[in-house]
């Protein structure tokens, strides 16, 4: 069995890819992404109602089968690697084993929406609110880019090679930060130190990824922080809370 069928699991219910269709709202003028188009069972229903589709697909072998429509650009190669060309909507059955990386490259790319396939799990994390299990770094990062909705889930009978858990079709509209930070590199730093030990106090969180936050004197920089935050857990903690503490943090760096 070749690598892309235990990670890419391509679906084949035509109720789900015409829906999926009709969320992307297309036109002649839209260019689509696709990441990890597969066979081409969506690519084709993009090809019908987009000026132009450019189609990822890492595996030659599926890659061929999608030179059929005059208006798809087929790439062969790694989506993480490539520099993506111009587009204005992405609509993709993501390969779920880079979902997290793919989302955060398509987070910098300027484009209108997505309508994205997850796992139903990994798309509740990022949808996921303070004080909720799901909520953790994948929330925080990709709410501070984008509005994120859930549209469907989709149960794993529509999928061949299903996966072990059912999927979502999943919104994501970027859109301007809905706070300001000093340093959105060492926010997102920050964000991920603050959920490294979730079971901890902020506090703990703090002064065992002192290094990698580059803070020397950590005794100092917490005396600088609000105690009722720091002595809580980070997932109790709102996105624009953990901003405030990062700035803080960003002017005690080495």
């Amino acid at each position: 069995m070749k690598w892309y069928k235990k990670d890419q699991h391509f679906l084949i219910d035509e109720r789900v890819l015409d829906r999926i269709i009709e969320h992307g709202k297309l036109n002649k003028q839209d260019t689509v992404l696709e990441i990890g188009a597969g066979y081409g069972n969506l690519t084709a229903k993009l090809a019908r109602k987009a000026g132009k589709v450019i189609a990822v697909e890492v595996d030659a072998q599926l890659a061929a089968s999608l030179d059929r429509w005059k208006n798809v650009d087929v790439i062969i190669a790694d989506a993480l690697i490539i520099e993506f060309p111009r587009f204005n909507k992405v609509i993709s059955n993501l390969p779920y084993s880079i979902s997290s990386p793919v989302t955060f490259k398509l987070l910098q790319c300027k484009f209108d929406f997505g309508i994205l396939m997850y796992q139903h799990e990994f798309a509740k994390r990022m949808v996921a609110l303070p004080n909720s299990e799901d909520y953790g770094r994948l929330s925080v990062t990709v709410q501070y880019y984008a509005d994120v909705e859930i549209l469907e889930v989709v149960p794993r009978t529509a999928f061949s090679t299903p996966p072990e858990v059912s999927s979502a079709i999943t919104r994501l509209v970027p859109r301007p930060a809905p706070y300001d930070v000093k340093d959105v590199d060492f926010f997102m730093k920050f964000i991920s130190a603050a959920f490294s030990q979730r079971r901890k106090k902020l506090r703990n969180a703090i002064i065992n990824n002192a290094s990698l936050l580059g803070i020397k004197n950590t005794a100092k920089a917490l005396q600088k922080l609000p105690a009722d935050l720091i002595d809580r857990r980070a997932e109790t903690l709102s996105p624009q809370q953990l901003a405030m503490l990062a700035d803080v943090l960003f002017d005690e760096r080495i």
